[in-house]
């Protein structure tokens, strides 16, 4: 089977801008000659790879040959880079991080590519159990995510456990006492967004459902904010739990109970030394910050 690298930059380029227009556009082609090249591809492979809606969409097998196109390109390019050349650019470095890590542990990780330079990080903040479609369409490098299951063509180890508490400000724990605890089931609660889960999961090991009020804030530093202003309790990571409870500023409200969210380390199965010296970069600071 041949795959012109020509074929695949039109599929590559129609994943990335969604019509075949945009894609023509960015290649400085005509749509007929997209088009054509994507006729081309799906006639050698035997296949429909691209879906014609909007915005247009790989299908399974044009997954498969945009992670191979993707991952061809990186390697072309630091081949380039490694013989001197000046047309390979700068290394990009896309990575998917969910929100609680790149506000706590990963700090590390970006402190370490800043030192080191050369290279442009790209992140693709998203849910730690949601990255696995970014990494089957080769859209990231690698993710930090909670499956231990590898995506085909990807390699995964763990890196630790990020734990969970419910806290609350000191003020909201007082108006919602009830007895020795708090009255769970009309505390208002604080929610990232639709994905998230752990709130919903504290509940549930208390028989109980979601309040009558859910307020939802889907930035890390803000929703910590909001649950440091009283807005609602919500799960927190004890990176940024802790220091908040020294200081006073919050209250954890069940010393007993708690979540862990096992987290991997999830790449491409590629001999890349820019994707080794990143992958080092996490295995140290999850090191130092994860249980």
């Amino acid at each position: 089977m041949h795959l012109d690298p020509g074929w695949l930059a039109a599929l590559t380029a129609i994943a990335d801008h969604g019509t075949f227009d945009a894609a023509a556009r960015h290649l400085h082609l005509t749509p007929s000659a997209v088009s054509q090249r994507i006729r081309a591809l799906e006639s050698e492979v035997g296949q429909v790879v691209v879906r014609r809606t909007v915005p247009a969409e790989p299908t399974a097998a044009g997954e498969a040959l945009l992670r191979l196109a993707r991952q061809t390109t990186h390697l072309h390019e630091e081949a380039l880079r490694e013989l001197g050349g000046d047309e390979a650019g700068v290394p990009q470095l896309p990575v998917a991080v969910n929100a609680d890590s790149l506000a706590t542990w990963f700090h590390d990780v970006l402190a370490a590519v800043a030192e080191r330079g050369g290279a442009a990080l790209r992140l693709h903040v998203l849910d730690q159990a949601w990255s696995a479609d970014l990494l089957r369409a080769g859209t990231v490098l690698a993710a930090v995510t909670s499956d231990p299951v590898a995506v085909q063509g990807c390699s995964v180890e763990p890196l630790g456990t990020l734990r969970y508490a419910a806290a609350a400000a000191p003020a909201l724990v007082e108006r919602h006492r009830r007895g020795r605890g708090v009255d769970w089931a009309r505390m208002p609660v604080v929610v990232f967004d639709d994905k998230d889960a752990l709130q919903h999961e504290l509940l549930a090991g208390r028989g109980l459902g979601l309040p009558p009020v859910v307020h939802r804030v889907p930035t890390s530093a803000d929703f910590l904010e909001a649950v440091r202003l009283g807005l609602g309790w919500g799960a927190l990571p004890e990176p940024q739990l802790g220091p908040e409870e020294r200081a006073g500023h919050l209250v954890r409200l069940d010393r007993r109970h708690h979540l862990d969210v096992p987290l991997h380390w999830q790449r491409w199965r590629l001999r890349s030394a820019l994707l080794d010296t990143l992958s080092d970069d996490v295995r140290r600071a999850a090191r130092r910050a994860l249980r």
